[in-house]
């Protein structure tokens, strides 16, 4: 399998409690490795550059780090709070969780993943988290189980 569809959905969080770091992980880590389906970005200007932004890390660090150490998942957090002088700001964690949980795609945008994915779109799910997942999931089910 050479193609991933990185299934780690942007509400998940990992021991820091930053939501969308470790799918971010997944993707860059896939995306070093040459593994990651085509549709997505490795590193992309959405959610992922949230999550940088929020934490106040530098985008070409992350990526250098990811190539360069292929760190786990927990090495990562180590990383990032290592960058961070050992914590993170708290507050600054619960904005960007609330900024992710409260991101709404626009109509055009929401009407193309509901379309994709065989759901009639009848104004109830909105959210981008929940509309990426059934993204991933499409694509996921498109080309791996088609």
């Amino acid at each position: 399998m050479s193609n991933i569809v990185p299934l780690i959905s942007s509400g998940t969080v990992g021991p820091l409690g930053v939501l969308h770091l470790p799918r971010l992980w997944l993707k860059a880590s896939l995306g070093a490795a040459g593994k990651l389906h085509s549709d997505y970005p490795a590193c992309g200007a959405g959610y992922d550059q949230m999550v940088l932004n929020g934490l106040g890390i530098d985008k070409s660090a992350f990526e250098a780090f990811i190539v360069e150490s292929n760190p786990s998942y927990i090495e990562l957090e180590a990383w990032v709070l290592d960058q961070k002088g050992g914590s993170l700001d708290q507050e600054a964690v619960n904005q960007l969780n609330a900024d992710i949980i409260g991101y709404i795609h626009d109509d055009d945008t929401r009407a193309e993943i509901l379309g994709a994915a065989g759901r009639n779109d009848d104004g109830t799910i909105k959210d981008a988290v929940n509309l990426n997942n059934l993204d991933d999931w499409a694509i996921f089910h498109d080309q791996e189980l088609k």
